[in-house]
């Protein structure tokens, strides 16, 4: 077994095929890497999206073991890219502008706004049967696609930065761009920057969530192209009563 990828809302299994070879998992929850490591035994494992409110998150310390037992883990645009600029230090592998962006507390090329809320990922989706599809829009997207609007004198900064002020502050299940157009008029924003933002966002709106898994898959596929050996550790794993009693409920 090579590669297994936690992918869900951002990116389907089915457009993730052709640029890497895997083992194609649902969103990662707690307990899922210890259970992948142990069962299918990957050279490395990418993690994409992973669950939040519902279940509990996939854990930093299953991470850390696998990373102990030698299993590369990369990191990128969800869930997969909080964990991987969390544990960067101890060697999981972030790619992509959104990992950069929680790991230097900024999004690059969109202002200097603190970005560090889990909440700039995250979004509603359906279930497995519908292919996961997302019900709203990730703020990251929203920022990017407003920053690339200013770029392109869609609208201007001031329209840009209270229109992220907006989405910012609706709650995450309920973003959409719809819904960000129609508060922006409410409030009374330039109806002629709105009318030209409504008419760019078919073309012009960014998945950045999107592009960094992407991102992942192909930089996965040419680190398992060299035929790496197995991670090497830089830390001691520390086996916690707290970490024992997981176990008898991974293994469960």
């Amino acid at each position: 077994m090579r590669a297994c990828v936690y992918l869900g809302p951002t990116l389907a299994a089915v457009d993730a095929a052709g640029a890497l070879e895997a083992t194609w998992l649902p969103p990662a929850k707690q307990g899922d890497v210890y259970r992948a490591v142990s069962l299918l035994r990957p050279r490395a494992i990418g993690i994409v999206d992973g669950y939040f409110r519902s279940v509990p998150s996939v854990w930093h310390k299953e991470i850390l073991w696998a990373m102990h037992h030698g299993v590369h883990v990369f990191g990128a645009a969800s869930m997969g890219a909080l964990r991987a600029a969390e544990l960067a230090p101890f060697g999981m592998r972030g790619i992509g502008r959104i990992f950069e962006a929680f790991r230097d507390g900024a999004l690059a090329r969109c202002g200097d706004e603190p970005f560090e809320d889990d909440d700039e990922v995250a979004v509603v989706h359906g279930p497995a049967e519908l292919g996961y599809v997302a019900g709203s829009e990730a703020m990251v997207n929203i920022r990017c696609t407003l920053a690339d609007a200013q770029a392109a004198a869609v609208i201007d900064a001031a329209t840009c930065l209270r229109l992220a002020s907006i989405a910012k502050a609706m709650f995450f299940p309920e973003r959409s761009y719809e819904r960000l157009l129609e508060q922006a008029r409410a409030v009374g924003l330039c109806v002629s920057q709105l009318a030209s933002l409504e008419a760019w966002l078919p073309a012009g709106r960014v998945n950045q969530k999107r592009a960094d898994a992407l991102a992942m898959l192909e930089a996965l596929r040419e680190f398992l192209a060299t035929d790496p050996a197995p991670a090497a550790a830089g830390f001691a794993f520390e086996h916690t009563t707290l970490w024992d009693r997981a176990l008898a409920q991974m293994r469960t």
